[in-house]
């Protein structure tokens, strides 16, 4: 059980820190709204996500179990290539390009645009949410609701996060943002390899 929030926590925080559409919306409201405008579009994934969630939990759930067991492995595929293109962006990273102002009104329904236009949430739902929480429901409903739980409640809490940290100070926020980006090459890294290990296994 504490597996399931361990996971969820761990791939919602990679995901919430990493340049987007979603984020970079996020930054330039902040910048240019302050944060007390910007911070209910922190909510947007969890508006956003659930035609996708239906959608993918659909699909799979009239799959075989090797089938799923593949997408794992894809997905730990997927989740090291993630943190390759995360650590060249650390690497790379411009704090004065990364809070380049832009003026748009800022509205929750603009963000929840913004992440259903977003590939992201579909790739990371189809390749690794989706497989685990089937996972995890067919093991104990608890922890279909932990990994759910934990996901979004992280997605959020960063998101208020660098909304506030980028509202207060671009050159801080910016430079907390670089470190974070740091962090998530480790934990995609990780996730990635623990993917792999869980579909190998089983197919084995």
């Amino acid at each position: 059980m504490p597996g399931y929030l361990i996971l969820g926590i761990v791939y919602a925080f990679a995901a919430a820190v990493q340049p987007g559409p979603l984020q970079s919306y996020l930054i330039s409201q902040a910048l240019t709204q302050g944060w007390r405008r910007t911070v209910l579009a922190s909510f947007a994934p969890v508006l956003s996500d659930g035609p996708i969630i239906l959608l993918v939990l659909l699909v799979l759930s009239n799959v075989s179990l090797l089938f799923i067991h593949i997408i794992q492995c894809v997905g730990g595929v997927f989740l090291l290539y993630l943190a390759i293109g995360a650590f060249k962006t650390w690497q790379i990273y411009n704090m004065k390009k990364e809070v380049t102002v832009q003026s748009s009104q800022q509205t929750i329904l603009k963000a929840t645009i913004v992440n259903l236009l977003n590939p992201n949430p579909y790739l990371g739902w189809s390749l690794i949410m989706g497989p685990l929480l089937l996972k995890g429901w067919r093991e104990s409903p608890i922890n279909g609701i932990l990994l759910l739980v934990s996901f979004y409640s992280t997605i959020i809490l960063c998101s208020v996060s660098i909304v506030l940290l980028f509202a207060a100070a671009r050159n801080i926020g910016a430079r907390v943002n670089r470190i974070l980006i740091g962090i998530s090459v480790f934990a995609l890294a990780g996730f990635g390899l623990y993917q792999l290990w869980l579909g190998i296994t089983a197919i084995l």
